[in-house]
């Protein structure tokens, strides 16, 4: 049953826990926590990229850009997130499969969809079913991000939206009476005097991001949930444990996980404030300016 202790029942005290404890199970539980960890490194840039995409969009001068700026918002925004979660990723993946289908069996006579099922041929699945189970779990990973980019990169680019429009107009009229182009307005002033207005915004996010990693269990993935209800649990339908209802102790620890996330990121975040709101005309940068008088 263990995986690291020869005879267990041989063991009592803290040495049946430390072997308890360091089983090949628990050493997945281990690492799920760099999965989640992995999800929001990847997943931060890749929404803000997104946001500011959908943000520059909503401002362009070209109007089938600039609807399909404003309706990437409105529609993230006004759906539940659960659904776009579990339909991006299956989207995706029947997506590219079927282009592979197309690619690589044109002679395929079977309908794609048959009632309820999509089936391709063997070869456009993805990843093949040959292959090792860990590039499943890559593949898996991989969905979750792009979901996860897809849905926060919405309301990042309402943020980043909102933020364009604080940066004061006299700025921008300054850059026009020297006589810059409207890209190098953009580029110049706009860009970065809005990010000041947007760190609020774009903080709450992150903190919302980190508490919606739990969904990483819905996808399929196994993450730090998925891992402490199989190991807290006396008996699951994968692993059966010698001992009682422990899922409150794996939890607890993951309570512990997410607030240090969070006390961390609060840190950072008022550093990085802190640095933009210098020599800002904001409420903050008034505040440091007269700190330092």
């Amino acid at each position: 049953m263990f995986d690291s202790c020869t005879d267990p029942s041989a063991l009592s005290g803290l040495g049946w826990l430390l072997c308890y404890l360091t089983t090949g199970k628990h050493l997945m539980f281990y690492a799920s926590f760099g999965t989640v960890l992995a999800l929001l490194v990847i997943t931060a840039p890749l929404a803000l990229a997104f946001g500011f995409g959908g943000a520059l969009a909503a401002r362009s001068n070209i109007l089938p850009l600039r609807i399909f700026g404003k309706a990437y918002t409105a529609m993230v925004r006004g759906v539940p997130d659960i659904i776009f979660f579990l339909f991006v990723p299956i989207a995706l993946d029947q997506g590219l499969e079927y282009i592979r289908h197309v690619t690589l069996c044109p002679d395929w006579t079977e309908p794609v969809r048959q009632n309820m099922n999509f089936l391709v041929c063997p070869a456009a699945k993805l990843p093949p079913n040959s292959a090792p189970q860990i590039w499943h779990e890559i593949y898996g990973f991989i969905l979750a991000v792009v979901a996860f980019a897809v849905v926060f990169g919405a309301f990042a680019s309402n943020v980043l939206f909102g933020a364009m429009k604080a940066v004061p107009r006299a700025q921008l009229e300054t850059g026009e009476a020297y006589g810059m182009s409207p890209r190098q307005i953009t580029r110049r002033i706009l860009i970065p005097q809005m990010w000041v207005y947007a760190m609020p915004g774009l903080s709450n996010l992150w903190m919302i991001l980190i508490k919606a990693t739990p969904l990483l269990f819905l996808l399929g993935v196994e993450d730090i949930v998925y891992w402490a209800r199989e190991l807290g649990a006396t008996k699951s339908g994968i692993y059966d444990y010698p001992h009682p209802d422990w899922r409150i102790w794996y939890f607890l620890a993951l309570l512990v996980f997410y607030l240090l996330m969070t006390k961390i990121s609060e840190w950072a975040f008022a550093r990085i404030n802190a640095r933009l709101s210098r020599g800002q005309a904001t409420l903050a940068g008034e505040k440091m300016r007269k700190a330092a008088a």
